[in-house]
């Protein structure tokens, strides 16, 4: 099949999705893996990225290879991967690079079995270890022998309450009161029914714009801290919710807008993780206690609970597991022609 001579970028993917948020999967890649061997760290690489070889993120995830709702992940083997992991990986999204990504490591530690990353695959469990941006984690995939299989739980970075109660004035909906919490990137959390919405039932455009109205006023009103690292200290998005914080065997249900207006068809790993932290730290969770989290867009669950207590710097923070399904869509071979004008993609919401 054509190009038969391609003269630009070829690109090899393996494609899935983890309740309904898709994953394209980036197996190798030379620009990443040869600045890996000078010996940056996985922040540094995720900078050196993003000026560099920014090309890459906006041809798979841009139009007309991707679209307004694509993710991806780069995986890196080599001196980001050596401290102990199995792979490393930076996740891509709309808007640039994020330090964690909860679908994106459940996907990723299926992909690690089926595709010989972990030397020695054990029944009927396998712990994958993962190098995100924001640290390592742990992924724990079924194996029967052959291939994975599901669920896929993992460890997450130490997680922890930022503010909780914050009042914050958003422009249309007046004083607002926020939760921000941390599960390897940073989030704000608000009851859908504060900005006079319904999580479920209304429109997804305005649920979209009265998040990132609350994102945007946060950023300018509080100022985030991380114990280890500036470049960490930055808000992801906001995450509605039904308000459905005590616990409950029932489902709750919650829609996550991040980066540039992104909606997440998964109910959102690192966000399930930092809603789970601030849970525990109001005592409205005890540990080992499941909860069930439900996704607004697709109905996808993942359960989340603490593990095991910690401290993170001066927080007090938990250790949460994240549980979903992750399946294979596919894979994939994509071209990019040096004369094609739109060869590095386009974004259009």
């Amino acid at each position: 099949l054509p190009p038969h001579s391609p003269s630009g970028l070829v690109l090899r993917t393996v494609e899935m999705h983890t309740g309904g948020e898709p994953l394209r999967i980036v197996p190798r890649l030379e620009a990443a893996e040869a600045a890996a061997a000078k010996g940056l760290s996985l922040l540094s690489l995720r900078r050196e990225m993003a000026a560099t070889h920014d090309r890459v993120r906006r041809a798979l995830v841009h139009e007309p290879r991707g679209h307004a709702g694509m993710y991806g992940a780069v995986v890196v083997r080599g001196g980001a991967a050596a401290a102990g992991a199995h792979l490393a990986a930076l996740f891509l999204h709309g808007a640039g690079y994020s330090a964690m990504c909860g679908h994106a490591v459940l996907a990723l530690g299926r992909f690690a079995l089926d595709y010989g990353l972990v030397a020695a695959p054990r029944r009927p469990e396998t712990a994958v270890r993962l190098l995100c941006p924001c640290g390592p984690v742990t992924a724990f995939v079924p194996w029967d022998g052959r291939r994975s299989g599901n669920p896929v739980r993992f460890h997450s970075v130490p997680a922890f309450a930022a503010a909780t109660d914050l009042a914050i004035d958003v422009p249309g909906h007046g004083r607002v009161v926020v939760d921000i919490g941390y599960g390897g990137t940073f989030y704000a959390f608000v009851s859908a029914e504060q900005l006079g919405l319904d999580v479920c039932s209304s429109k997804t455009g305005d649920l979209v714009n009265a998040a990132s109205a609350v994102t945007e006023a946060v950023k300018k009103q509080f100022k985030l801290r991380h114990p280890e690292s500036e470049d960490l200290a930055f808000l992801y998005g906001t995450i509605l919710t039904d308000g459905k914080d005590a616990f409950s065997e029932e489902p709750t249900t919650n829609l996550c807008v991040f980066a540039d207006e992104q909606v997440d068809r998964s109910p959102t790993g690192s966000g399930v993780t930092a809603r789970i932290a601030l849970q525990y730290h109001k005592g409205l969770i005890q540990l080992n206690q499941s909860r069930t989290f439900r996704s607004s867009t697709t109905g996808s669950l993942f359960t989340g609970k603490a593990v095991q207590a910690t401290k993170f710097g001066e927080y007090n923070a938990v250790v949460v597991e994240v549980s979903g399904e992750a399946f294979y869509t596919g894979t994939a071979t994509f071209t990019v022609e040096e004369e094609d004008p739109l060869k590095y993609g386009f974004f259009f919401k």
